[in-house]
């Protein structure tokens, strides 16, 4: 038998007059989820958040709060186990700050004793020092008067927390501040959250899931990684931001996830199979692996032709000083490495050390046309193809030997890397291989 979800919304709808504020709104939240509701004006998401405490009352459909149907409950003892938070606040200004934080508990008759260690508790929460108590909303910042409306909602020990664009009216700083704090709190008492906003940028730092909508229904139910992945349409794309989606995929996005084949041969190969090989792929660079497909180095075609008739393996002439980045590691973490340094393409391997493929300077900037729309754009460049009549060759890299795998193993910034030690990784992501 399947477990009975703490809140469950189902085929809710809100009629005014003849205009259809929520339509067929669909939601299961687990306890202790974050949920943010967000969408353009007039979507339907404050409506929405508003019936579940009954501030309005649904036209049809039903809302559940741990199985019991809340058109059923006494409205006034339903808010009351439901903390409330608004953006104008809400503080009573003849009320001192302990007495609007206790207004529920009062309510609930609580012991005095129980009451006094409750609001103590609550002022440390807000981060505020314990005199504040005994102050008045019109001596505290709006910030500060914000941060009591927060842990007053939290005074009963109320599992639902509903909050409808509390930071709307506040500055950047603070509302950071508060969004902090309240991600901090909800994640430390496992409360259960359900958040309006026209902030996207909020949304994406607080929920576990975001419900985004218009025109009073669902338009997509997701995380936040998912809905940055996956947009379920154009809406979505443009309510995220084109600079959202850019700023995002890198950091969602693994090496692994983007990398391509690599051509490589075993260090125990001779340098004409080497030569063969490099001829027949069209590269003129090969990375080395053990047996075992470890990573050992590489060499070019012009290491090859000096050393052809004196070397018995390309072992004996590789390059052991090569960078690679795992392919766990996120793109955000070595974007910057291969783009500003100017490296065509780095090596991948995986946990083992073993080659798993290239990643490449095409590849990332794929992504970021993809993220614009314009992936059948992004290839109108020849940077992994043969400059020759042959066509394309094999995704090793590039047509330079100079910019292509050699460029990955330049450890140096004004010398020659045979004469140098590699340089230090800047980050686990990325190594010197030396053996």
């Amino acid at each position: 038998m399947a477990l009975t979800a703490f809140l469950e919304i189902s085929h809710l709808r809100k009629v005014y007059g003849e205009n259809v504020a929520v339509n067929d709104f669909n939601i299961k939240v687990e306890r202790g989820e974050f949920i943010c509701f967000i969408g353009t004006s007039g979507s339907g998401k404050t409506t929405t958040m508003r019936m579940i405490n009954r501030m309005n009352e649904p036209t049809s459909g039903t809302i559940k709060i741990n199985g019991e149907d809340v058109t059923k409950m006494d409205p006034v003892k339903l808010r009351r186990r439901i903390g409330y938070v608004i953006q104008n606040i809400g503080l009573l200004p003849h009320l001192t700050i302990k007495d609007n934080i206790l207004l529920v508990p009062k309510m609930l008759k609580w012991d005095q004793k129980r009451m006094d260690e409750r609001a103590v508790e609550m002022i440390k929460m807000a981060e505020l020092p314990e005199d504040y108590l005994e102050r008045y909303p019109s001596e505290l910042s709006g910030g500060q008067q914000q941060r009591v409306g927060v842990v007053r909602a939290l005074a009963a020990d109320q599992e639902l927390i509903l909050m409808d664009e509390p930071f709307g009216a506040l500055d950047p700083i603070t509302r950071d501040a508060l969004q902090d704090l309240v991600k901090d709190l909800q994640q430390r008492l496992g409360k259960t959250f359900v958040f309006v906003t026209h902030d996207m940028d909020e949304a994406l730092k607080l929920a576990t899931r975001i419900v985004i909508m218009s025109h009073g229904e669902e338009v997509q139910v997701d995380t936040p990684e998912e809905i940055l992945r996956h947009p379920a349409n154009k809406f979505v794309a443009d309510l995220i931001g084109e600079d959202r989606l850019i700023q995002a995929k890198p950091t969602i996005t693994t090496v692994g996830q983007i990398q391509r084949p690599a051509i490589s041969i075993v260090q125990t190969a001779t340098p004409r199979e080497a030569l063969s090989l490099m001829h027949k792929t069209r590269v003129d660079t090969l990375l080395i692996t053990d047996p075992d497909g470890i990573l050992r180095g590489y060499v070019d075609l012009e290491v090859i032709n000096d050393k052809f008739r004196t070397a018995d393996t390309v072992e004996a002439i590789m390059n052991p000083k090569v960078f690679y980045v795992r392919q766990s590691a996120v793109i955000s973490d070595t974007v910057d490495r291969i783009l500003k340094r100017g490296y065509r393409n780095v090596p991948v391997v995986d946990d083992a050390g073993k080659l798993t493929g290239i990643v490449t300077r095409a590849a990332l900037v794929d992504m970021v046309y993809d993220a614009l729309g314009g992936a059948a754009t992004s290839n109108n460049n020849d940077t992994d193809k043969d400059m020759s009549t042959d066509g394309p060759r094999t995704d090793i890299g590039t047509t330079d030997v100079k910019e292509g795998a050699q460029a990955v193993a330049d450890v140096a910034d004004d010398a020659d890397t045979k004469d140098k030690p590699a340089k230090p990784a800047e980050k686990e992501e990325v190594h010197a291989h030396n053996d």
